[in-house]
């Protein structure tokens, strides 16, 4: 009788590879910290800490020691793990033709084909297919952001009145600052020992950035805030984007200044105002125009509807009214009861593709049929002004300022509360 040669189980095969590791003194992959249910392996953060590297090398921005970055980058991904637990959780999914779509848009950017964007990332030792997997889930953390956090974040007319009527007051109605941040964070509930080391250290950075030391450098090296590997840096912030906890220290800062420390329930905070800029006037080109769209669905195809817009321009051109074409055949309900009517458009308030055939053309002409991602078009421009939108920008920017301090408040707690609420066990000195 033939011997029937037994299958290895996975404890057998696994127990080979550890003793033949061993024997020829290989490092094997491990992890280094567990997420609910769910790790971090060891080469995750290498290939993570190899690449912020790089990106700080690229910027001039000195790297803080490795220990330091390790956990930086280690909460990074952590917090990662956390959001890309809850998308999935909650049903959120990113098809294949999605990531490919967003994949070639950044070759583009690069101005590089894909399968040259391909090539570079693996000359730099960088999996492609853990490239894919990287922006699979970015774009997760931002759908997922979207849903549980920025959909419910609101604006009120009444929020910008008084925004605009606040920076008014304090001569700041056209001022921007350029902010850098250093967090010293305390744990939660910290002992009387944690406390005493936190404010020691934080004394520590601030008395060193008060006799010149690199704020670039001290915020890479000692800050635990979201900017940390970015130099601390805020971006530029209108008056009313600062966040509320530094408004009265900004206000009366010069520029290059360093805050004094400031204290919050999440530890200790500097500030530096690396620049101060004023907006200037806004004057831009107006266009007024009207347009007819035809949707193509299961009964309207590309080709009819191209079909019935060449007809209808040929009749605009012989001397038939654009308005009673547009109110009798355009799917845009809203323009079409206004006989096609846009009214006046600032550039960026119209789809991209439907803006540079109208920006093409001169008053009373009308395009030939052309396709946005709503359907297909003619356009015909009317006239065009040049407009001091001076007031509806600075509308806007207050909007957006008001958005992005309630965004930035309503995203750091909503990740406090995930991170507070998740099982998190850290491995790495182990």
């Amino acid at each position: 009788m033939l011997a029937v040669r037994r299958r290895a189980t996975p404890a057998l095969l696994l127990g080979a590879v550890l003793c033949a590791s061993a024997a020829f003194g290989i490092e094997l992959d491990r992890i280094i910290a567990v997420v609910n249910d769910d790790v971090i392996m060891k080469s995750e953060l290498e290939d993570r800490v190899r690449t912020v590297e790089g990106q700080l090398q690229e910027n001039g921005t000195p790297a803080p020691p490795r220990s330091i970055l390790e956990k930086q980058v280690l909460d990074r991904l952590i917090l990662t793990k956390l959001q890309v637990q809850m998308a999935n959780e909650t049903g959120i999914r990113v098809d294949d033709e999605t990531l490919n779509r967003t994949i070639s848009n950044i070759a583009a950017d690069n101005q590089v084909s894909l399968d040259e964007f391909r090539k570079i990332l693996e000359a730099d030792g960088y999996s492609y297919e853990r490239f894919r997997e990287e922006i699979r889930s970015e774009i997760l953390i931002s759908r997922l952001r979207q849903r549980q956090v920025d959909n419910r974040v609101t604006v009120t007319e009444r929020e910008v009145e008084n925004f605009l009527a606040t920076q008014e007051h304090q001569g700041e109605i056209e001022t921007e600052y350029h902010l850098r941040h250093i967090l010293i964070a305390l744990p939660d509930s910290p002992s009387a020992r944690q406390l005493e080391e936190k404010q020691e250290l934080a004394q520590k950075v601030w008395n060193d950035l008060k006799a010149g030391a690199d704020f670039v450098q001290f915020a890479t090296t000692y800050s635990d805030g979201p900017q940390a590997l970015d130099g601390g840096d805020l971006g530029w912030r209108k008056a009313g984007q600062v966040p509320t906890l530094f408004a009265d220290f900004v206000a009366s800062m010069q520029k290059g200044d360093v805050s004094e420390l400031i204290r919050s329930p999440g530890g200790f905070h500097i500030i530096k105002l690396e620049d101060v800029r004023d907006s200037e006037k806004v004057v831009v080109t107006q266009t007024h125009s009207r347009h007819i769209l035809i949707r193509t669905d299961e009964l309207v195809k590309t080709e009819d509807a191209q079909k019935r817009l060449e007809q209808l321009r040929l009749r605009v051109v012989g001397g038939d009214d654009f308005g009673e074409l547009a109110r009798g055949h355009s799917h845009d309900g809203v323009s079409a009861a206004e006989g096609g009517d846009l009214s006046w458009t600032n550039p960026g308030d119209l789809d991209p593709d439907f803006e540079q055939v109208m920006n093409s053309l001169k008053p009373g002409e009308v395009s030939q049929p052309f396709q946005t991602q709503y359907g297909w078009h003619i356009v015909q421009v009317l006239e065009r002004r040049e407009h001091d939108s001076t007031d509806d920008v600075r509308r806007a920017k207050a909007r957006e300022a008001i958005r992005a301090r309630k965004l930035d408040e309503a995203r750091d707690s909503w990740l406090r509360e995930m991170r507070d609420e998740a099982y998190v066990e850290y491995r790495l000195e182990s």
